[in-house]
């Protein structure tokens, strides 16, 4: 066992999170790259044996396996003679998330997303065999999930021989007796569903109407109910033959999915959070809008952003391009980055792109501060005035040191980038993307 604080390569493990089949699961930090990470690190002396080769494929797989609710691959390579996994470090796991209550229409999203992981990795034959409420990671403060360990995946083109691998209380009745197809998963997608949406976990013989059944009634419409039931029969060809019918079928209903007074409830409750959210953009934007220049949405949570922002600070929504640039109050925008520029620019202020045809006359503008508030610190560059919260010179591409802050709140910064946050109202860093609030 790795200790905290420890290196393994260039990262610091910072604690454990988890004991996989073959590998223990760590909470560690970049120390290159300055980023939170997931390592699933295999023990000593294991590289040359099958497990190796279990790894291997785990990495081959999640390389494959492109899309927003699977769980990228960040790296994987022999560190200090263990095979690591690195992958980006969630907020928790479903299972975490099941321990508090779970609204009907945030059930509903989260069964869209599962349903898309799954469906994703089916249409190229792959099946997941281990699909539980552990492996399914939470992000973007619980908005967003990404289903993770592809460990014992087995690609359906080829012979399989099953060998009852899975979790009790999800694996399907003939996965278990070691005959694991697309519709094992099918299966164990139907039992998570059953269990946001009811609060009880359907068990063997799973003789209709498991526990809960009761609860669902009152919820959802019957075309959801008959779904679930047939995903959750124990004969497995009377199941959908894989999560891309399964999700075929779900879209048909899914707009008319939960009761109309399992909406009403859930409208009442989320027209008072939304006004409530937009009394505090309004108090923002009172003190901050005309200095950070919010002039834009979030197209995510609709909060407050401006244009130098590279993450929204209500919601983390990642603004690596700019989703705004016909809003932009400039003449020209980014090809890169889709930030304004102006026409005597030779560089992106904002995201260091070049291949701008910069215009010999120099423009004049009310954004650019005073010299003795900010300037280029390159003693050669003869265009000193910079805007707020550039990150590079526009002229000769030096990167700006100064850390800006925000007027008025000069002591209050990122703990990461040192640059300035408003913590009353971000939750994140909208410079860095570090969080704010752990």
């Amino acid at each position: 066992m790795l200790r905290s604080g420890s290196m393994l390569g260039k990262y610091r493990i910072d604690g454990r999170l988890a004991d996989g089949g073959f590998a223990r699961v760590y909470r560690a930090f970049d120390t290159i790259e300055g980023t939170r990470v997931a390592l699933k690190v295999a023990p000593e002396g294991v590289i040359a044996d099958d497990k190796k080769r279990g790894f291997q494929a785990e990495a081959r797989l999640s390389a494959k396996l492109e899309h927003p609710n699977i769980l990228p691959l960040k790296d994987a390579s022999l560190i200090d003679g263990r095979f690591v996994i690195v992958t980006p470090l969630g907020e928790g796991t479903l299972d975490d998330r099941l321990g508090k209550r779970l609204s009907p229409t945030r059930a509903l999203d989260y069964t869209k997303q599962i349903l898309a992981a799954l469906a994703h990795a089916h249409e190229r034959r792959v099946m997941h065999c281990d699909v539980k409420p552990d492996n399914i990671i939470l992000f973007e403060e619980g908005m967003r999930l990404r289903l993770a360990d592809f460990g014992i995946a087995r690609f359906v083109l080829h012979t399989i021989k099953g060998s009852g691998s899975g979790t009790l209380g999800y694996i399907a009745p003939e996965q278990a007796m070691g005959k694991p197809s697309l519709r094992s998963d099918v299966f164990s997608i139907a039992v998570i569903v059953w269990r946001m949406f009811s609060g009880q976990l359907p068990e063997w013989p799973y003789a209709w109407p498991p526990k809960g059944h009761d609860k669902l009634r009152r919820i959802l419409q019957p075309d959801f109910v008959a779904w679930l039931r047939r995903s959750l029969d124990p004969e497995p060809r009377k199941r959908f033959e894989s999560a891309v019918a399964m999700q075929r079928a779900f879209l048909r209903f899914e707009k008319h999915a939960l009761r109309s007074s399992a909406k009403s409830k859930e409208q009442g409750k989320t027209k008072q959070r939304v006004d409530w959210r937009h009394v505090r953009f309004k108090a923002f934007e009172k003190s901050f809008g005309p200095l950070l220049g919010t002039h834009h949405d979030c197209p995510k949570c609709t909060g407050p952003i401006s244009m130098s922002m590279i993450a929204c600070p209500w919601c983390r929504q990642d603004l690596d391009v700019f989703p705004h640039p016909d809003d932009v109050k400039f003449p020209l925008a980014c090809p890169r980055c889709m930030r304004g520029v102006k026409l005597d620019w030779n560089y992106c202020a904002w995201c260091y792109g070049y291949g701008f045809e910069a215009e010999e006359r120099s423009y004049s503008d009310r954004r650019y501060l005073p010299l003795k508030v900010a300037k280029c610190n390159n003693a050669a560059c003869d265009r000193k005035s910079l805007m707020p919260f550039m990150r590079y010179c526009p002229w000769c591409r030096r990167k700006v040191d100064k850390k800006w802050r925000l007027e008025g709140h000069e002591r209050e910064v990122c703990n990461q980038c040192g640059h300035g946050v408003a913590r009353e109202f971000w939750s994140c860093c909208p410079w860095c993307r570090a969080n704010l609030r752990g």
